[in-house]
């Protein structure tokens, strides 16, 4: 016998079919990955009996961003809900499951995208502004030259130096960025009249997407239905405005930018119980399993477990993240200490923290080349690379968001140099996919000054790991073993590993480890390090060229 049901939107002859017999000890898990540039979902079927796992569906669709003007780059919230609602009904048609059969749903979301919404109704005041918009960029030159900020660094250096705290010496270096909220969210708060109304009157609530998409799902249809607002800390930690030391919304910040608590979501652990998806949406309740930040949900993916994994994501940007335990680590290289993971037991919590370094420009170089025309699909410039021994003295620099820490230069320029009338494209192409090693190099290296850890080797993931050239060559850069899982999506499969344990299904790490599968490990080749290095030198002194390129349009933009 098969079960027939209709799914959401479609009519009985639409309808799918769906499995009618669960083999014994299989259950199924849906993981929700919302990204930079897409919405994906996954139904896993999870056997713990036999250490198994399968994905059984999928689905996704592109997040659709909009940019009203220069630099600023928006989601539209009713169209991101739309098609999270899409992506989840179409992977479970996808796998022919009923709802029922659903065990729980996990959620891993881009991190610093945020909105703001009317506790009472539900409206938004504006769409989604993400972490790659620049609309507060005038706010984060003016504070990072202000006289406030630069008394807050000399006090917290006055404090470290009597205390030698680690939290003093991470404010001792505090810089403004755009990706973080902060700067955005004191933008809008000065903008939107609607909203500094609304402050007023208490009924203003401030979330990243993960605690919107939460807020909504718990709601259902009925958007005046008040509910439960948290955000998990994964989410919170990298807003800029949350003390990883201290785990609490920072004080001094929401009183130095002028944001109430009271906008503010409860920060909850990542075991924490979020309740379920009202069946309005789907029909019939579905368990939320887990919550937890991208960068954070790849560290699941790739079972970093240990202190000194190292886990470097390479997708539309690129994240380096450093297991350092229970320490939370300050830095002075421009690195991020953040909350990997915090799981509450009957026996005890687990807090996890990670440092952190970004290169924001690393699929979008790559994207960028292609639509000027150096080749035609992304898969083919390992074998262009390889196709010459070097890049005939030329070097690119990828700045088109500037370079971020260790260099730490948002007016850099982006360009190549040394091109000679023997520069072929594959010569382009190779000095394209070096320069992006060289920036993860850079990070990795910051790492190990800042961490004094020994590490064994480095796992990657994301789109770009699929480039033999880039991971080849970070091997040989680092000295390391690069390990590349078969799953190049360990956002949305950290998510389903930390669902499965919160819920149950698996009762301990060992058993996702035991899971997890890996595709390749690129050997560092001795042969080619001191020309690695060589060349990478070379390129540094190219970077020198390309620093504050733009300064006379940033002093211009604040005049």
């Amino acid at each position: 016998m098969r079960l027939q049901i209709s799914a959401p939107g479609k009519t009985q002859e639409e309808s799918v079919e769906c499995r009618d017999t669960v083999p014994d000890g299989v259950k199924y898990i849906a993981s929700l990955d919302i990204g930079t540039t897409t919405i994906k979902c996954f139904i896993y079927a999870a056997n713990r009996d036999i250490a198994k796992l399968d994905v059984v569906g999928t689905a996704h669709e592109q997040v659709e961003l909009v940019y009203p003007s220069p630099g600023q780059v928006e989601i539209v919230p009713g169209q991101l809900w739309d098609s999270v609602l899409r992506t989840i009904r179409n992977a479970m048609m996808d796998a022919a499951l009923n709802v029922e059969r659903i065990e729980c749903l996990s959620i891993s979301t881009q991190r610093n995208t945020f909105t703001c919404w009317n506790r009472i109704t539900g409206k938004v005041y504006h769409n989604f502004i993400t972490w790659k918009d620049l609309r507060a960029d005038k706010l984060v030159h003016q504070w990072n030259n202000s006289f406030k900020l630069r008394m807050l660094k000399l006090g917290a250096r006055f404090l470290h130096f009597f205390s030698r705290s680690k939290r003093f010496l991470a404010g001792s270096v505090i810089k403004m960025m755009n990706p973080q909220v902060t700067l955005r969210l004191a933008w809008v708060l000065q903008n939107n009249a609607d909203l500094q109304r609304d402050v007023k009157n208490g009924n203003v609530l401030y979330g990243t997407i993960d605690s919107w998409l939460l807020y909504r799902l718990r709601q259902g249809t009925d958007q005046s239905r008040i509910v439960e607002h948290v955000s998990d800390v994964t989410n919170c930690t990298s807003s800029g405005f949350y003390d990883p030391f201290g785990q609490e919304w920072a004080g001094w910040a929401l009183n130095l930018f002028s944001i109430k608590k009271e906008l503010l979501p409860k920060v909850v652990d990542n075991s924490y119980d979020f309740g379920y998806v009202d069946e309005s949406l789907f029909g019939s309740p579905i368990r939320i399993g887990a919550s937890i930040s991208d960068q954070s949900a790849s560290m699941w993916g790739n079972c970093c477990f240990e202190k000194g994994d190292v886990k470097i994501t390479l997708g539309t940007g690129s994240f380096l993240n450093v297991n350092t335990g229970s320490t939370c680590l300050a830095s002075v290289h421009g690195l991020y200490p953040l909350v990997g993971h915090k799981l509450t037991f009957p026996h005890g919590t687990e807090l996890i923290y990670l440092m952190e370094g970004a290169s924001n420009d690393n699929g979008s170089i790559i994207e960028w080349a292609m639509n000027i025309g150096l080749f035609v699909d992304p898969s083919e410039t390992s074998a262009m690379a390889l196709s010459v021994t070097d890049s005939d003295g030329v070097s690119f620099i990828p700045a088109f968001s500037g370079l971020g820490p260790p260099i730490r230069d948002d007016t850099a320029g982006t360009g190549f140099i040394g091109i000679k009338p023997s520069t072929r494209k594959e010569h382009l192409v190779r000095a394209i996919l070096e320069s992006l090693a060289y920036r993860i190099a850079l990070l990795y290296s910051s790492a190990l000054d800042e961490t004094r850890f020994t590490f064994n080797r480095i796992k990657v993931d994301g789109g770009v790991s699929r480039n033999d050239f880039i991971c080849q060559t970070l091997a040989d850069l680092t000295g390391l073993p690069v390990e590349r899982g078969e799953v190049t999506d360990s956002t949305a499969l950290g998510a389903m590993f930390l669902a499965g344990l919160n819920v149950g299904i698996w009762r301990s790490k060992q058993e996702l480890i035991d899971i997890r599968k890996i595709e390749r490990i690129f050997q560092p080749n001795g042969a080619n390090k001191r020309h690695c290095m060589v060349s990478m030198q070379s390129w540094e002194r190219a970077v020198e060229r390309f620093k504050r390129w733009y300064i006379t349009e940033k002093l211009n933009n604040l005049n």
